[in-house]
């Protein structure tokens, strides 16, 4: 009998020890994870392959582009998000293919493929010593918009490889709860 409930005391004590280490250790996607590389708006971010520089977030309720010859005007339910931000290469020719925009709630949402057919966009392929710029384009509720997170990387899926995260800052709030600023229509075919 003393051996059967000693068995039982063991069990429930690897059972709890199990438990604790399934609590505070890592999961696996963070142990092949992107490794961030951070900063802020203005600043260069230095990855592996690539570095970053956002210059400049304008927000716009309506986006106008050329499709084929012909004005398009996008239309959103929340506020577009247009980012223009400087590439450059280290030491090889990459390429840089993904971006997503991080919420103050954690919310994440990735870059538009309403998009897909306007110039100046991702992906974009940069060489060293030959920086380019592209343009980030977002929709977003206009709640995700302050103290927002950019995520950019070469690849999908960036297991142990570098990612710039800049912090976008606070962003004040306008009367109608658009972010302060907020242009009618953002006109894409100018120059960045």
């Amino acid at each position: 009998m003393m051996r059967k409930t000693a068995n039982i005391v063991l069990l429930l004590v690897a059972v709890a020890f199990c438990y604790g280490l399934q609590l505070s250790k890592p999961h696996y996607g963070d142990l092949i994870g992107p490794i961030p590389t951070r900063g802020r708006t203005g600043e260069t971010i230095v990855g592996r392959n690539f570095e970053a520089r956002a210059e400049k977030v304008v927000f716009a309720r309506n986006l106008k582009a050329d499709r084929y010859g012909e004005t398009k005007i996008l239309t959103t339910g929340g506020v577009w998000a247009v980012v223009t931000v400087e590439f450059a290469a280290r030491a090889q020719s990459t390429s840089v293919a993904v971006a997503s925009w991080r919420g103050p709630t954690g919310l994440a949402y990735d870059q538009t493929e309403r998009m897909s057919f306007a110039d100046g966009l991702l992906p974009v392929t940069i060489d060293p010593g030959l920086p380019k710029k592209a343009r980030l384009v977002f929709e977003l509720r206009p709640d995700e918009v302050s103290n927002a997170i950019l995520l950019i990387s070469e690849k999908l899926m960036s297991a142990l490889d570098s990612q710039a995260e800049i912090s976008l800052g606070p962003v004040a709030t306008a009367s109608d709860s658009l972010p302060a600023g907020t242009v009618d229509t953002l006109d894409l075919t100018q120059p960045m």
